[in-house]
């Protein structure tokens, strides 16, 4: 009787242990066979690469994201150092400088911005809420500054008549190969670079034990400080990139670029699996939480789902995953 006991609470720890890693990708391919059973317009090709396209703008941050969560933290600035970074290059292409150049400055600047938001968790003591709050809040208000209020458009035109070549700038938001967007090749490179990176360095290995328990791992020779520092540099790193993106997508730049990113980013991190309080969770999880999100915008969008009850079924989507995690 006592052995018959046992194994029932084996394999009920390993369903919930089968659920816990492989959940998002379950939850995800049932909502894909809804929606396309639903609409059948949602599997076709062209949409499908337009959903994996739309994807790369919460993708990418959210892989971000995943880092930082996974060292016990959050970065709610995700949306605005996007913006400012965005911005900056903007304001240096219409000043003819190179588009390459241009666009390594708004790279760095990105991951400066990350930087700063790291030190005054770590040096500054502050909680990351409150922490990174902060800088959402001034560098979104220094987006406005920079541009008035006002959006900076025809870029791609400027750099023409500057005499530089666009070429570059238009590839990283508008380019294709064998007719996949650039911008979805990114996020796949991205994924690989992240799960190598998570998973198969020391590096990875001090963001899980600085997550997991920050006493312990400073006890077992990790450096705290360093380890949360690089992760917000990475996070500010990967919304740049995501605002070039966005920049050379539109033609344009604006202050209020990513506006809102940051809960999507959350939400999909939380989708995949990835424990808030940090220590616990797959860069492959975060992925399909990505996939998740953009196949129900896109399929919403294409039942003409008010953007109002959008809202309120993401914000149920995301209290399930949750409440999920915390269960397990």
């Amino acid at each position: 009787m006592g052995n018959t006991s046992t194994a029932t609470l084996k394999n009920k720890k390993s369903w919930i242990s089968y659920i816990g890693e492989y959940g998002a990708f379950i939850a995800l391919f049932f909502l894909v066979i809804v929606i396309s059973v639903i609409s059948p317009e949602f599997r076709t090709t062209g949409n499908l690469l337009n959903v994996l396209r739309q994807a790369t703008f919460n993708g990418l941050i959210a892989f971000g994201m995943t880092c930082v969560i996974l060292s016990d933290g959050i970065d709610l600035s995700v949306g605005s150092t996007l913006a400012l970074s965005a911005v900056i290059c903007a304001k240096l292409l219409m000043e003819g400088v190179p588009p390459v150049l241009a666009m390594l400055i708004a790279l760095f600047t990105g991951t400066l911005l990350g930087v700063v938001s790291g030190l005054l968790v770590t040096k500054g003591r502050l909680q990351p809420f409150i922490a990174t709050l902060i800088t959402m809040t001034a560098y979104r208000g220094l987006a406005f500054i920079l541009t008035d209020g006002k959006p900076i458009s025809n870029l791609a035109r400027t750099i023409e008549t500057e005499g530089s070549d666009s070429f570059p700038f238009k590839l990283i938001g508008k380019g294709n190969f064998c007719k996949v967007p650039i911008p979805a090749i990114l996020l796949i490179f991205a994924l690989v670079v992240f799960f190598f990176v998570l998973n198969k360095t020391t590096f990875g290995r001090k963001v899980y034990a600085t997550g997991s328990n920050a006493k312990c791992a400073k006890l077992a020779g990790v450096n705290i400080t360093v380890t949360k520092v690089i992760v917000y540099a990475i996070s500010g790193f990967m919304s740049a990139l995501t605002g070039l993106i966005l920049i050379s997508r539109l033609d344009s730049a604006q202050p209020t670029l990513g506006d809102g990113y940051e809960l999507d980013a959350i939400a999909a991190v939380a989708l995949g699996g990835t424990s808030m309080s940090g220590g616990r969770g797959r860069i492959t999880g975060t992925f399909a939480g990505v996939l998740i999100i953009a196949v129900l915008n896109n399929g919403m969008n294409l039942l003409e789902v008010s953007t109002y009850y959008q809202d309120v079924i993401k914000a149920a989507v995301i209290l399930v995953a949750v409440l999920s995690d915390r269960k397990r």
